[in-house]
């Protein structure tokens, strides 16, 4: 059914080709002049009846080459046509300044002395050249629309029609054979490529693929076939031939433009190689240079090794660059105002719609070169706290506390005041602090050994430098103190300080002295602390 579809389409294209293209399409139809050779000489056109090519001729400014050579045809066409006039009468005529070629009565063309000059043989040699090319062309002319010709044409496109059949019916059946015997060796092979990728590649979409790309190919191959046979076809017949000439120029022109073109584009096409080469290993030994920058194999002095990678994108980014400046006037179609105004549109799109985008990208750099952290630093960007995942250049991705991942802007990274909790603590240690509010009664000096002592019990804060406790205010009510004590991994801040209140609480607890934090209003008739014996009450039961 896709082949009798594919059959009727080109049938009807063959009509709609006959009824709108006229036969002489190709010698384009003029007003019937043949004017004086003066002033300079342009381009050359053919001369064509039937579709065929017989010679060339000038123009000249006011009457281009085309005219003229339309001119002849049709006079060459009208003397065939007229069968009172033989091909024998076709005779030159000599006059002062010209030659002129005569069919019977009916005037042909005129030949002057400048186009035997552009063949580089003499007016006469040429005018019998010509004269003996019009006669073959009006014999042709009438031997292609004599009665057993056609007839004898006839019975070649039918033939030609029937094997077309016929082809198309074996094509078709082979088709589905060769489709029948590829699905049976290819099936085990899908089956296991899906069972390799995990499912990531399903056995139907590689059926769905097959399946396309077998009926495309048929339909190429049938359409290349039905193509041949109709180009044959039409060629029999003279009505016929320019648009078998037509058609198969629509095929050839742009395959024979390709190949010209190319054959022209492989000197740039050779530098735009070397250019391609040099990049890419150039490009390689630098990164190969940063590299060992990035692992500590090669040291600069003032150099961090984290900046090694963003500085070879950077260096690789203007390598490519002047690659790119180099290499663009031997790209094809550079030259050209379409590609031209291709570019500016990409260019002024890219200047409109990435200001973000190009100031995150700095940002980022900007923050590289910063230091002010690291992968798996903890820092504070104005209220928001978390463990440094990835650092890009467009984004950084932190991880909270609650395990959330937080994805901040370079520009807002670049704008804002970071903490970072974790670079010190490795060095000289982080200072962990807490505050608690004891009434006046309460001796400072004993306060300050509770606050030591629950520092000491804290496992994991340093021993070196010791803790420290600081009076921060006395207020109303109750004396502030501040304990600071030193860790060196910020990872476990939550958890230190939860064990440092626990243990301020016990402490506390145990010499019988109540914390009053938040507020004190007044003294209540007992201390507000816990007992020793109530410390591991059980919860309530259900």
């Amino acid at each position: 059914m896709d082949t009798y579809r594919i059959f009727r389409f080109f049938i009807c294209l063959l009509f709609l080709l006959q009824v709108l293209i006229p036969a002489n399409a190709v010698a384009q139809q003029t007003q019937d002049i043949d004017p004086e050779v003066e002033g300079s000489a342009q381009s050359k056109a053919p001369v064509k009846v039937d579709g065929k090519t017989l010679f060339y001729v000038r123009g000249v400014q006011s009457h281009p080459a085309e005219v003229r050579a339309g001119t002849i045809s049709k006079r060459i066409q009208t003397a065939a046509t007229n069968t009172a006039i033989s091909s024998d009468s076709v005779k030159i005529i000599e006059e002062a300044d010209r030659l002129k070629i005569f069919a019977g009565e009916v005037f042909i063309m005129n030949l002057y002395p400048e186009d035997g000059e552009a063949e580089g043989i003499s007016t006469k040699v040429l005018a019998e050249l010509l004269q003996g090319k019009i006669i073959k062309a009006i014999d042709d002319h009438r031997y292609d629309r004599s009665r057993p010709v056609l007839i004898k044409k006839m019975f070649y496109a039918l033939g030609s029609f029937v094997l077309l059949i016929i082809l198309i019916f074996l094509l078709i059946k082979l088709a589905r054979k060769a489709r029948t015997g590829l699905e049976n060796r290819i099936r085990r092979r899908i089956e296991s490529v899906e069972d390799k990728s995990f499912s990531l590649i399903r056995s139907n979409q590689l059926w769905k693929t097959f399946y396309l790309s077998f009926r495309i190919l048929r339909i190429f191959i049938i359409v290349v076939i039905i193509a041949v046979f109709l180009q044959y076809i039409l060629g029999l017949f003279p009505w016929t031939n320019n648009v078998a000439t037509y058609s198969l120029n629509l095929f050839l022109n742009p395959i024979r433009t390709i190949g010209i073109n190319f054959i022209h584009f492989l000197p740039s096409l050779a530098f735009l190689i070397v250019i391609y080469l040099v990049t890419r290993y150039l490009l390689k030994l630098i990164k190969l240079l940063f590299n060992g920058l990035n692992e500590g194999a090669i040291k600069l002095k003032n150099f961090d090794p984290d900046w090694a990678m963003p500085t070879f994108r950077i260096i690789r980014i203007f390598i490519l660059a002047f690659a790119v400046i180099v290499a663009y006037p031997y790209i094809p179609g550079s030259n050209t105002s379409a590609f031209k105004g291709v570019s500016v549109f990409l260019g002024v799109l890219l200047s409109l719609g990435s200001s973000s985008f190009i100031g995150n990208l700095i940002a980022g750099y900007s923050m590289t070169y910063r230091g002010a952290f690291k992968k798996g630093d903890r820092i504070k960007v104005d209220d928001v706290v978390g463990f440094v995942e990835d650092q890009k250049l467009l984004v950084t991705r932190l991880r909270s506390l609650k395990n959330e991942e937080i994805v901040i802007p370079n520009s807002v990274l670049l704008n804002s005041n970071i903490i970072n909790f974790t670079t010190k603590a490795k060095e000289n240690g982080l200072i962990l602090h807490t505050t608690v509010g004891i009434g006046y009664e309460t001796p400072w000096r004993q306060v300050d050994a509770m606050l030591k002592l629950a520092a000491d019990r804290t496992e994991g804060l340093l021993k070196q430098p010791q803790p420290f406790v600081l009076q921060k205010s006395l207020g109303d009510f109750a004396v502030t103190y501040e304990i600071n004590v030193y860790c060196n991994d910020a990872n476990k801040m939550p958890f230190l300080y939860t064990a440092l209140h626990q243990n301020i609480l016990d402490v506390f607890n145990e010499n019988n002295v109540q914390i009053m934090t938040p507020a004190y209003e007044g003294d209540p008739e007992t201390p507000k602390v816990v007992p020793r014996d109530q410390w591991e009450t059980p919860l309530a039961s259900n």
